[in-house]
């Protein structure tokens, strides 16, 4: 017998499911047999559009700039001058301090693309006649996200911002400089210098995020990250034939519908040599290292590949020991060109028999088509057990 479910009875039915999905539509009027199913659906993921040429701000994990702190500004010489007398004294006043650099943590900060190569604090106002002083500086706050790392050009840490509110002052500002009031003694009456303010510290500093992403996109050029990223979130990297299309990092977000977010982020493409520095290889990996999992992008359209997957995790290993041995999904794209079905089972039966690769049995191996939107609720849904596995 058809029984007819209303709106709160399919609401209550998903309401006691225990996998999440991403972003549920629930459906009103639907027609059920006596056994009720509570497979949740995500809502159709955002389409697939071609290159946009508007200008797309690039996500930024590591800087390197120089931080100036401002000038003290400079003492006042000046002798006080009254109608009924004429020589009353000197009256010069104080310079102001200079304002210091300072690295500010904070929650909505996600990027470090705002700062600047040079970071210079604002100079103290000079002093003033009659005792005045000049204004000190504002201080130059740079806010960095959470888990932001300050090192040295040699390498050691100066300071890391893991909490809301933390504060790092980079560069001091300078000292302002005496007026010629301060030198006034008993056996200098009428003194005639004043200091000039002290400059501020200046010095090269490396900003980087300890972490970029909970996940991250890894292959070959053109394996299709790019399109993949576009088709789960909202980030709009440029997708184009040629290879290096992405040669910065971008992060996208995905909501789910217990409101719980992760983040992706598209890693610029990796060739054989790449921990040698070959197609800016080195900036490349240290993206990926920043990275808690990973998801290795394979191309099905061409031969072959598991060979592939081979130089990945090779180039991997090879960057940082262990690297490649972190949380990992494998994702084959491009499912919808032909023989990309059988290639996909190639890969399956060879990771099988080689077990020397280091993908084991219980990780994922999902096709996808990024362009045409397939398999795009079965990865995203992967992709939030191994959230909730290893990240939470």
């Amino acid at each position: 017998m058809i029984a007819y479910c209303g709106f709160k009875t399919i609401f209550a039915s998903l309401a006691s499911a225990s996998v999440v999905l991403p972003r549920t539509v629930l459906y009103e009027g639907v027609f059920c047999t006596a056994c009720y199913h509570t497979v949740a659906k995500p809502v159709k993921p955002k389409k697939f559009k071609g290159v946009t040429y508007r200008k797309v701000r690039h996500f930024v994990d590591y800087m390197q700039l120089e931080v100036c702190g401002g000038k003290g500004g400079n003492g006042m010489l000046s002798f006080l001058s009254l109608p009924c007398r004429e020589w009353a004294g000197p009256d010069g006043g104080n310079g102001g301090n200079g304002g210091h650099v300072i690295f500010k943590a904070a929650v909505g900060t996600k990027s470090l693309a705002h700062l600047k190569s040079v970071e210079k604090a604002e100079d103290g106002l000079k002093g003033r006649t009659k005792h005045r002083d000049g204004r000190n500086a504002p201080h130059h706050i740079l806010e960095v996200p959470l888990g932001t790392v300050v090192r040295s050009p040699e390498g050691k840490i100066l300071s890391s911002l893991d909490k809301e509110g933390d504060l790092f002052i980079a560069a001091r500002g300078g000292a302002g400089g005496k007026g010629n009031h301060f030198f006034l003694s008993n056996e200098n009456r009428a003194p005639s210098a004043a200091e000039i303010g002290a400059a501020g510290v200046s010095r090269t500093l490396h900003v980087e995020l300890k972490t970029m992403a909970h996940a991250g996109l890894i292959g070959f050029p053109n394996a299709g990250k790019s399109s993949l990223l576009r088709a789960i979130s909202r980030a709009q990297p440029a997708v184009s034939a040629y290879p290096f299309t992405t040669l910065n990092p971008h992060v996208g977000m995905i909501l789910y519908d217990d409101y719980q977010q992760v983040a992706v982020a598209d890693i610029p493409g990796l060739i054989p040599g790449a921990h040698k520095n070959k197609g800016l290889g080195i900036s490349f990996l240290r993206h990926i290292e920043r990275c808690l999992c990973l998801v290795y992008v394979i191309d099905l359209s061409i031969d072959y590949p598991w060979e592939q997957l081979t130089h990945l995790r090779y180039e991997l290993n090879q960057y940082q020991d262990g690297l490649a041995d972190r949380p990992s999904l494998l994702v084959g794209n491009k499912i919808d060109i032909p023989g990309a079905v059988e290639k996909l089972e190639e890969l399956k039966c060879f990771l099988s028999r080689e077990t020397d690769v280091g993908i084991t049995s219980c990780i994922p191996i999902l096709g996808v088509s990024a362009k045409k939107l397939l398999g795009i609720d079965e990865f995203l849904h992967h992709l939030r057990i191994m959230y909730n596995d290893n990240v939470q």
